[in-house]
């Protein structure tokens, strides 16, 4: 299995753009298509504080779902955009309100033909990944080994938001445990939602978020290749965004 896993785009399309050139794929169908036919796979949270939430969604959905060229799996930033389309009250801050910004300044048949295609995107996703005979898991926030398989509550939490403790940082942001430090499983599992300043390897695990939405890169692991591929963000620079680990 041949396929190029991107961390969280994040609505930062001309990255997007500029990663998968570099990493082979030609636009000129108007989606990224790979000549030698390598895949796409994506971590999740597709949407929210960059400037093209709704493009990234049209392409990621036409990849996953009208191709069958892609691999995507959400993170916790669309499933709050999910929740919104589906009418649920949710808070419409950390970022969502960029994308409801995008969406409500929309026609109406656009407005519908957006929201269909995310919520179809979405509700035909796997709450994570497991491929190429179960030596490779992609999970948006990680996963621990004995949860690989299952899809109970206790794991989408995981998947979705990582190994929280329920305690608060005093930016509101939730604590979190370094459940890589302790993964010793045979499969590689490739992750996101924590933005680190250069991809994270440690334990079979590869942390590929590098933050392209606060300024930093958007970032690819070629697979079986192992090779990182990043490109630098447009974003304007926020460092604190970025967790250090000791």
């Amino acid at each position: 299995m041949k396929i190029d896993i991107i961390g969280d785009i994040h609505g930062c399309l001309q990255e997007l753009k500029e990663l998968t050139r570099e990493l082979g794929y030609s636009w000129s169908s108007g989606i990224p298509i790979h000549q030698d036919d390598r895949l796409l796979g994506f971590v999740g949270d597709l949407t929210d504080r960059g400037p093209d939430s709704l493009k990234v969604i049209e392409i990621v959905w036409q990849l996953v779902i009208k191709d069958k060229r892609a691999y995507y799996t959400p993170g916790n930033h669309c499933n709050k955009l999910y929740r919104f389309f589906q009418g649920n009250k949710v808070q419409v801050a950390h970022g969502l309100e960029t994308t409801v910004a995008e969406y409500e300044s929309l026609y109406k048949k656009d407005q519908q033909s957006i929201r269909k295609k995310f919520i179809d995107l979405y509700e035909k996703a796997p709450l994570y990944l497991v491929l190429d005979n179960q030596r490779l898991v992609i999970a948006h926030a990680g996963i621990k080994q004995e949860f690989i398989g299952q899809t109970h509550a206790k794991v989408k939490e995981f998947v979705l938001y990582g190994d929280i403790t329920g305690e608060k940082h005093p930016d509101g942001s939730p604590v979190r445990k370094d459940w890589a430090k302790e993964y010793h499983g045979d499969a590689c599992i490739v992750y996101g939602h924590t933005p680190v300043h250069e991809p994270r390897i440690i334990n079979n695990t590869y942390n590929i978020d590098t933050g392209a939405v606060f300024g930093g890169m958007l970032t690819a692991l070629r697979y079986p290749d192992m090779e990182l591929v990043g490109v630098v963000s447009t974003m304007p620079y926020i460092g604190e965004k970025f967790k250090q680990f000791d």
